[in-house]
């Protein structure tokens, strides 16, 4: 039987007196023991087998059993990585042109950026399938040892997915200490937390039909999937409990979620976990087996190989070096070439129209935000021309047919600056449909699916771009804010409450506001300002989020 060992540690063949938990298949010793904050910190638990060799582009297996000797994750281990030059190298500039009303003149097209291979983290590897859980000391020694533990004993778990647009990020990138502290709030004795490291790129986001002949498409929500149920089988021995189980994640990592939550249509079964926060849910649509197809043999091009099989005997090296050369240079603005796509197995159909059919786990508890202009970041600089918009929607929708695009340019987002359509200009007109093809319609369609059962919120402390909040959840107390990026510590700290009390508790709330309420049938959310945290009407519940649900801009080939 699979029990936690609080070992003394006293003998000289451990290092510490940190301690250890049994996991079946190996011994994981803490890292690390916060005494200011009484955190303990399991570091680099494997989850599943190194996806290496034959195990390359398939779904995630159990771990080989290793009892000889006890881990403590002191190698730290993140995914292979990779960055589009638009990102790196010029949106940056655009959009300091753009704020500052200034000319901005660099070349849209990206064949023309040189390409200079970045210096690779030391802690990349493929053999990177591994979780951390940080946890409050009295959380975890009230489970004494013991494989069978009241659930009264059991505190609520939450656990991060992050986001990185599908080709970059890690479990570690963010500090939970904050967040942690202020589950603690009121006497409570706090949440444990779990973050997850899943594949990237080439290496978790292949699709086409080379990939389902010989692997598995999507892989990496199979990692995700494979991580959680980990959770749910494991975490009651670092006094978890596995009924309360709330899953968070932003952009990539909250898109990653909406996949989990319509996972093969609903009929698979319950989800592992019971509730779910979602921050800027976003990926870009593919649904077409050619376009899936023509990414994955471009990869094997850049490999100069024919065949998965091939690829799968290749060196790591290459591999990573193939992954970043693609994302960089073969990235449209906007874009990072990987992400989900719909396999007709875990991604049946794109998740708006799962959710639109009642093809989704509906037992769930649902928080979800977006930010104010999610989709500035991801606008080209050709949308300073009013053809613009089109041009980007063609390069996002490869496949959209001529008259939906003439709706879009003309009908739904028409080129009319007067602030009736919500903008002023042909760059902001760009960004709000790029926000609500990618990003905030993803809300609108959960919200509506949950019957407006859920609790949704928008971010608009200025400038309110995609991924600012992120560092608002993770906020750590620090004596100035402004160094963290935070501009005002107590939207910070309320946030931090609804997280966490949502967690706890099933609902959001925090005496540093007013009232979260449901969103209900008035399509009612919290708006957390820079000056006031108050309701206000959710502004993605309208007829353009219906328009995009159906996915009218896929026309089979």
């Amino acid at each position: 039987m699979v029990t936690v060992l609080l070992l003394t540690l006293a003998s000289a063949c451990l290092a510490s007196n940190l301690p250890v938990v049994d996991l079946g298949y190996e011994l994981h010793q803490a890292i690390s023991f916060n005494s200011s904050h009484n955190l303990y910190n399991f570091s680099n638990i494997r989850y599943a087998a190194p996806p290496l060799g034959d195990l390359r582009f398939q779904a995630p297996i159990l771990p080989k059993q290793n009892r000889e000797n006890i881990q403590n994750g002191s190698v730290g281990k993140i995914c292979p990585q990779a960055t589009p030059l638009w990102s790196a190298d010029v949106q940056p500039a655009f959009l300091l042109s753009y704020f500052y009303n200034q000319t901005f003149s660099l070349s849209t097209n990206i064949s023309s950026y040189g390409y200079k291979p970045a210096e690779q983290d030391p802690r990349t590897t493929e053999d990177c399938l591994c979780l951390d859980v940080v946890v409050p000391k009295n959380i975890f020694e009230r489970a004494k040892g013991k494989a069978a533990v009241s659930r009264k004993n059991l505190a609520p778990v939450l656990v991060w997915i992050y986001g990185g647009g599908y080709v970059a990020g890690d479990k570690s990138s963010s500090d939970p200490t904050g967040l942690i502290e202020r589950s603690r709030l009121g006497n409570s004795d706090g949440i444990v937390y779990v973050a997850l490291n899943y594949r990237l790129g080439a290496f978790g986001w292949l699709g086409g039909d080379s990939i389902t002949a010989n692997g598995t498409a999507n892989a990496a929500l199979h990692d995700q999937r494979f991580a959680l149920d980990w959770v749910y089988k494991n975490i009651h021995l670092f006094g978890g409990d596995a009924t309360r189980v709330t899953v968070m994640g932003e952009s990539a990592g909250g898109g990653s979620i909406l996949h989990q939550i319509t996972a093969y249509g609903g009929t698979r079964g319950a989800a592992p976990f019971q509730q779910a926060i979602l921050q800027s849910p976003g990926w870009v649509p593919v649904i077409s087996d050619e376009q899936q197809e023509d990414t994955l043999q471009q990869f094997l091009g850049i490999l100069n190989v024919s065949t998965i099989e091939q690829a799968r005997k290749l060196s790591s090296d290459k591999l990573i070096a193939a992954n970043a050369y693609q994302v960089a240079t073969k990235s449209q603005w906007g874009q990072f070439t990987y992400g989900p796509v719909v396999d007709g197995s875990f991604v049946p159909a794109l998740p708006g129209q799962l959710l639109l059919r009642g093809d989704f786990d509906h037992n769930l508890n649902i928080m979800v935000g977006h930010n104010a202009d999610e989709g500035l970041d991801f606008t080209s600089p050709d949308s300073i021309n009013s053809t613009g918009l089109a041009i980007q929607m063609n390069s996002v929708l490869p496949n959209i047919p001529a008259n939906v695009s003439d709706f879009i340019s003309d009908v739904l987002y028409p080129p009319v600056y007067n602030g009736s359509y919500g903008y002023t200009d042909s760059i902001a007109r760009t960004a709000l449909a790029i926000s609500d093809l990618i990003f905030q319609c993803n809300t609108d369609y959960l919200n509506r699916a949950f019957f407006n059962e859920t609790y949704a919120y928008e971010f608009s402390i200025p400038p309110a771009l995609h991924g600012q909040d992120v560092v608002y959840t993770f906020y750590n107390n620090q004596t100035n804010s402004s160094l963290s990026g935070v501009a005002n510590a107590t939207a910070a700290w309320a946030m931090q409450d609804y997280f966490t009390s949502f967690a706890q508790y099933g609902a959001p709330k925090s005496h540093l506001t007013p009232v979260f309420r449901k969103h209900g049938q008035n399509a009612q959310l919290m708006n957390i300002g820079n000056n006031t945290i108050q309701p206000m009407q959710d502004p993605t519940s309208n007829p353009r989020c219906r328009f995009w649900q159906t996915a009218p801009y896929y026309k089979p080939t």
